[in-house]
């Protein structure tokens, strides 16, 4: 008996080795290559071009020579057009949020005309050749596309005329005229896309609103002719490119 159980246990010992050496080795397996995201970083300065067009609503009200009370009404008309101008920048990012300052400026053709109802032989006639604006912005980035809103001051340059009206003796002489830079506010949306690390393209609404002005338009000769208070707002679409620099592209794993 005792011979057995020697011999088992002998048996088992040499067969211990061999066992292991059968079991197959524990395959290598490389490591997962870490998760990277790109994001579109809004910070930094830019300069950049845009146009479009927009349209200003002009009415206009007649009062006694020099600014007195209210004699009647002459009418409305929209001054419309397109614009070209640049506008240049300054934006930070905070998480998603963007803020910046930016200031722009237009050169424009807005122009319309309509007969005047207090004077039928009179002609009125707006233009709109250049605007500026001052605003700031708040902005919610979702990596390279950014939509924000703005606000601030804007100052416009325009041009008043009356002539004779057609169907009248002489029409299209022009009887007087004026210019005025006019300042008032500004608020506007815009929605921006990345397409490249520094360049991005986009769409912005803006309205400027600019109160009533009284003015006095004077003859060719440099008198007085008559006293016009004058309401006016514009509305204009853009689309804009800007260059950006100071915040690239960054990765974030």
């Amino acid at each position: 008996m005792k011979k057995i159980l020697l011999a088992a246990i002998g048996i088992a010992a040499l067969s211990a080795p061999a066992s292991a050496a059968d079991l197959a080795a524990r395959p290598y397996t490389k490591a997962p290559a870490p998760m990277i995201a790109t994001i579109y970083d809004w910070s930094g300065f830019y300069i950049g071009i845009n146009g479009g067009g927009g349209s200003s609503h002009k009415c206009w009200d007649n009062v006694v020579l020099g600014g007195g009370a209210f004699v009647g009404r002459e009418g409305c008309h929209n001054a419309t057009g397109g614009t070209v101008g640049g506008q240049i920048g300054y934006r930070w990012q905070s998480a998603n949020w963007v803020f910046g300052l930016e200031g722009q400026g237009n050169w424009a053709d807005f122009s319309g005309d309509n007969v005047s109802v207090l004077f039928p032989a009179q002609r009125n006639r707006s233009k709109i050749d250049a605007f500026g604006l001052i605003t700031g912005q708040v902005g919610y980035a979702w990596n390279n596309v950014l939509f924000y809103v703005k606000g601030g001051g804007a100052v416009v340059g325009d041009k008043y005329n009356i002539y004779t009206a057609p169907g009248f003796a002489g029409a299209g002489t022009l009887l007087a005229s004026t210019s005025d830079t006019r300042w008032g506010g500004t608020v506007g949306a815009g929605l921006e896309f990345g397409f490249a690390p520094n360049w991005s393209v986009g769409v912005e609404y803006d309205h400027i609103f600019l109160g009533n002005r009284t003015l006095t338009l004077n003859t060719p000769a440099g008198a007085a002719f008559q006293t016009d208070r004058i309401s006016q707002n514009v509305d204009m679409g853009l689309v804009r490119l800007n260059y950006r620099w100071g915040g690239p592209v960054i990765a974030k794993y």
